[in-house]
């Protein structure tokens, strides 16, 4: 028996060790520049790298999405999918994907992690200049709706790119603002604005951290960037390069200059210094989580939750226990357009409601979950993200 007992360990073991490599890193070479080195996995949590994905020397083969075809890339020119300067990426969660552009060009790249297979996003929209430092994509996530952000240092542009049926499309949304209240911390401007990366929260909303230090929150309806504060607890020359949310809904920050991560509360932006590799040249950060992904309750029923957020199984969770619990519950899926796409009855027995609910059919992508009680009073409001 006892035979059987350490390969098992083993394998467990390494799909823990893989679960822990939930971020992923644009990483630099040990240079005072700007120069690629690779893609990698991270463990936060304990601040070691994991796999490195794709380098600057491997071979890079890419499938234009425009032709249709293969296209070879002019290695000296900095539109190719391994230019030196590279300073936005975000984890695309529908499909697992990694979504960067380099600095100094407009040309998007999508890359499987798994398979290293690359497809190139040309397109008309995005406007990088390599001579104007204003317009260089320096930030890029995931939004909480499924979608990819990226921005520009300056925030005169601010785009949108969808993934509908394999194939990406790119919208700008239009110019974000200094909020009136900004004052002397200009989001426009280089001293305390530009660089750094962004992150979602589960509105939809945005956080830009500068490389300055300064945290910018910028809400999407508004294309207004209002400044929140300045980081606590990192040395004064500490640049921030990167920012992703962990597990833990609090964000992770690095630099390209071979500090170490940080993490900080989003409330109180302090900072608390990371174990682990004091020496990563980190240029970005992405990860699959967001700010406050928290359960919104519409009433006193705190029992009751759905789960996961994060639908890769195609089924949800719906639990609670509470003597307020009575009947049936109704259960209703909106797509982030209101549309209901989706109904289920589920039976309350003795104030317990613990039942398995099986999204089928729906597309990758946001979606609102909302229980309703028997006279349709709502009971709860859920985000959650399909991803399979």
């Amino acid at each position: 028996m006892k035979k059987h007992l350490f390969p098992l360990f083993l394998l467990l073991v390494g799909i823990h060790a893989q679960a822990q490599q939930d971020f992923f890193a644009i990483t630099g070479k040990d240079t005072q520049s700007i120069n690629f080195n690779d893609f990698r996995a991270l463990d936060v949590a304990n601040g070691r790298s994991g796999e490195s994905i794709f380098s600057a020397d491997s071979p890079a083969r890419v499938f234009s999405q425009s032709r249709k075809g293969v296209v070879t890339e002019d290695r000296n020119s900095y539109n190719n999918s391994q230019a030196v300067t590279m300073a936005a990426l975000a984890y695309d969660p529908s499909n697992n994907n990694l979504v960067y552009m380099p600095m100094f060009s407009s040309n998007i790249y999508v890359l499987n992690p798994q398979t290293k297979e690359m497809s190139l996003v040309e397109n008309n929209v995005v406007r990088v200049t390599s001579c104007d430092i204003n317009s260089h994509i320096t930030r890029m996530t995931a939004g909480s709706n499924g979608s990819i952000y990226a921005m520009n240092n300056s925030g005169t542009q601010f785009v949108e790119i969808n993934n509908k049926g394999g194939q990406y499309t790119v919208n700008d949304l239009g110019i974000v603002k200094d909020d009136v209240s900004n004052g002397k911390n200009s989001f426009t401007t280089i001293e305390t604005g530009f660089g750094g990366d962004m992150i979602a929260d589960s509105d939809n909303n945005f956080y830009v951290f500068a490389a300055s230090g300064n945290v910018f929150k910028v809400l999407t309806k508004e294309l207004k960037a209002k400044f929140v504060g300045k980081i606590a607890g990192i040395p004064d020359n500490y640049s921030v390069n990167g920012s992703a949310v962990n597990a833990q809904g609090k964000v992770v920050i690095a630099s390209a200059k071979g500090a170490p991560m940080y993490e900080v509360d989003v409330l109180t932006l302090q900072a608390k210094k990371l174990p682990g590799e004091q020496n990563l040249h980190i240029y970005d950060l992405a990860s699959k989580y967001f700010v406050n992904n928290k359960t919104t309750s519409v009433n006193a029923l705190t029992n009751l939750d759905i789960y996961p957020t994060k639908v890769d199984e195609h089924y949800i969770n719906v639990h609670g226990n509470d003597r307020s619990l009575k009947g049936n519950v109704k259960l209703t899926v909106f797509d982030m357009s209101g549309k209901n796409v989706l109904s289920q009855n589920l039976s309350v027995k003795d104030s317990s409601l613990d039942q398995k609910v099986y999204l089928k059919g729906l597309l990758s992508g946001a979606y609102i979950i909302s229980l309703a009680d028997e006279s349709g009073k709502a009971l709860l409001n859920k985000k959650i993200l399909v991803t399979k």
